[in-house]
Parts: structure tokens; C-alpha cells; sequence
């Protein structure tokens, strides 16, 4: 077998194989619900407001140790 067929059979495997992964993650995703506004509000309260947090005043700078 020589080098350019065997490159182009590894090609075409890797080509099935994304196109493969990429329909069975597509597929699971096809019966996922949309929340409603009582369960988004429900998580919106829970995990917090998608705000941005206000500035630190006078706090510690972040810098890297090294």
C-alpha cells in the first residue's frame, strides 16, 4: 500500500468517524425541553443574577506569585 493511499484511507476514517460522533451528539440533544420562565426565574434565583458584579474598591490586587 503505498504512503498516499494509506493517508488518504486514514483521512476518510477520521471524516466518518467526526461525522459519526457529530450526529450522535446532534441527536441526543433533539429531545432536551425548553425551560419555562417559572424554572428559569427558579434558576435565576438560585444561581444568581446574570448581572455584571460591581467593582472592588480598595481590595487586594491579583497578580501572579512568580
Amino acid at each position: 500500500m503505498s504512503r498516499p493511499v494509506l493517508i488518504a484511507l486514514v483521512l476518510a476514517v477520521a471524516a466518518a468517524s467526526s461525522a459519526a460522533t457529530i450526529l450522535i451528539v446532534n441527536f441526543r440533544n433533539t429531545g432536551k425541553p425548553v425551560l419555562s420562565e417559572e424554572q428559569r426565574a427558579v434558576r435565576e434565583k438560585f444561581f444568581g443574577s446574570s448581572k455584571e458584579l460591581p467593582l472592588i474598591k480598595d481590595g487586594q490586587d491579583m497578580r501572579p506569585k512568580w
